[in-house]
């Protein structure tokens, strides 16, 4: 530790207030951060991990304030910064990588204009050199086609390359220090190791220092000199990466460690009921399946090429593969959200061209999905009886009071009090939201369950209950499910076998032990060997 940090913080105090009543939320933090060096705070969901990234930049929410305490950066007390202030440090000294891509990007401005504004704003670069340096820093992001993604809408792109242009905003004038709330929650593993192995390049170079805010303990203890463990919103264990995970003295942070999943981890899938003889038990069927988007910029481009693949009944698929590889377009052809260019898709082996869309509505009864971001996908208007009863409504199943009891019933399926039903979405944590996710996804019984990253913001301890439940549900309703992650340690945990996607590619499918332990594919062995943490969590 250098003898004059970069960033120290005293007994930091937090305190929000919410319908008249102050709570205090972070209690007498103490941290310090030095020139070059990168602290890791860990800890679950609603710890005060993000709650002390925020207040280090200037962005607590409305109802909150810092209460107590001092936060100097370079000899200066920012707790006190007026608004003004901050505006001139934020994205210039101080670098900030949010959590949130897909609300932390602003939806009707082309990503090229986003990555420039903080170099025209900080650096005084011309429209034309920011434009310039834009695709530079986008390509330097891991960003394939560069110059055409400059050119997209955030919508346009996948959650894992929105995160790779919030990183190369957060690094584009070479800030002293960045504040990066989950900067790789997003991504799969090869980004991700490129991703932080350019941040560490600029910490070589330039000095700069990183405050890592992670659930995902192997890339903290990768990457991060230090680790501050977090348990409601004070500091239970403090030191080297090394020591925190070879030997841990807190009781919480033997939790945190039991939790996360890596590829040692005993499985928890339960095996699929065999087929009877001369029975088809292929639930989908992929036939050279292609899907090409036209871009913006001119030019094709193939996000699924002639992949040819079937998910059988009662299993569990696991579909990996970098962000970008086609993987959640293909989850979109199967539930009939997206058409395929050319090849066919069966259901049960029937083919999906020949349906009316009257059919395809009745068979998307049959499929259900639970999306990425419980953050995203649940409507903040409604309550959550509201958002589990909505399918059923739109399906006409049952009158209010059969809705009532079954929205209870799923509830209790997911491990829900019953009082639950009267909240809104806002008012729960995001393993509470993705357990109402899942609930919906339920109601009206589907056979095939599409799990669109469903443990990618989630918290190592959260994650396991979520992946527990979806095996016992999988056990108890014999549902088939079609799992889509990045995290390779999660999908062999959860997954009888393993598909493969590599640039809308299918590079290699089979079951998951094989898959996992003698890879066929090249690309399936990189996917391997760039785990985070394996010497120290496998």
């Amino acid at each position: 530790m250098s003898a004059q940090p970069l960033l120290s913080v005293r007994d930091l105090r937090i305190s929000y207030t919410s319908r008249g009543v102050t709570r205090e939320v972070v209690h007498g933090v103490s941290l310090d951060i030095a020139p070059g060096e990168v602290v890791a705070i860990v800890g679950e969901s609603g710890s005060g991990k993000t709650t002390v990234a925020q207040s280090l930049i200037g962005m607590l929410s409305h109802n909150g304030r810092i209460s107590g305490g001092t936060v100097m950066f370079d000899d200066m007390d920012i707790a006190r910064f007026s608004d003004r202030a901050w505006r001139n440090l934020r994205g210039d000294a101080i670098g900030l990588v949010p959590q949130d891509p897909t609300v932390s990007l602003n939806p009707v401005m082309k990503i090229g204009p986003q990555v420039s504004e903080p170099l025209r704003v900080h650096r005084g670069l011309s429209r034309k050199d920011a434009e310039r340096e834009a695709i530079r820093i986008l390509a330097e992001s891991g960003l394939t086609n560069p110059k055409a993604r400059a050119e997209q809408y955030p919508h346009q792109l996948s959650g894992g390359m929105r995160q790779r242009v919030l990183i190369g905003m957060a690094l584009a004038c070479t800030p002293r220090l960045v504040v990066a709330d989950e900067p790789t929650s997003a991504l799969d593993v090869t980004v991700q190791r490129q991703i932080l192995d350019h941040i560490d390049g600029m910490i070589a170079a330039h000095g700069t220092a990183m405050l890592l805010i992670t659930h995902d303990l192997a890339v903290a203890a990768d990457r991060a000199q230090r680790i501050v463990v977090m348990c409601k919103g004070e500091i239970v264990e403090e030191g080297p990466a090394v020591d925190i995970m070879a030997a841990p003295r807190h009781p919480y942070t033997k939790k945190l460690l039991a939790a996360a999943p890596s590829l040692s981890t005993p499985s928890v899938k339960a095996a699929p009921a065999p087929a009877a003889d001369g029975v088809d038990d292929r639930v989908i069927r992929l036939d050279r399946v292609t899907k090409q988007f036209h871009l913006p910029a001119g030019g094709v481009l193939t996000a699924v090429d002639d992949v040819s693949l079937d998910i059988r009944r009662g299993e569990t698929l696991g579909l990996v593969g970098e962000s970008g590889s086609g993987k959640s377009t293909l989850a979109r052809i199967v539930l009939q959200l997206e058409k395929q260019t050319s090849g066919e898709v069966y259901i049960d082996g029937a083919p999906t061209s020949e349906l009316t869309p009257s059919k395809v509505r009745w068979l998307r009864r049959r499929m259900q999905v639970v999306y990425q971001n419980p953050y995203a996908s649940l409507d903040p208007r409604f309550t959550v009886a509201s958002i589990i009863d909505e399918p059923l409504r739109a399906f006409r199943v049952g009158d209010r009071r059969q809705r009532r009891a079954r929205v209870l019933e799923l509830l209790d399926r997911v491990s829900l009090p019953a009082e639950t039903a009267r909240r809104r979405a806002e008012e729960l944590s995001g393993g509470m939201r993705q357990r109402v996710a899942i609930a919906r996804a339920l109601a009206l019984s589907p056979e095939l369950l599409v799990c669109d990253e469903p443990t990618s913001a989630l918290d190592v301890s959260v994650q396991a209950q979520v992946l527990d439940l979806l095996t016992e549900l999988q056990r108890d309703l014999g549902v088939t499910i079609l799992f889509i992650s990045h995290d390779l340690a999660v999908v062999r945990q959860i997954s009888h076998r393993v598909a493969v996607m590599q640039f809308g590619v299918l590079r290699e499918c089979g079951d998951a032990e094989q898959v996992f332990t003698a890879p066929a594919d090249s690309y399936t062995r990189e996917l391997l060997t760039s785990i985070p943490g394996r010497e120290l969590v496998a």
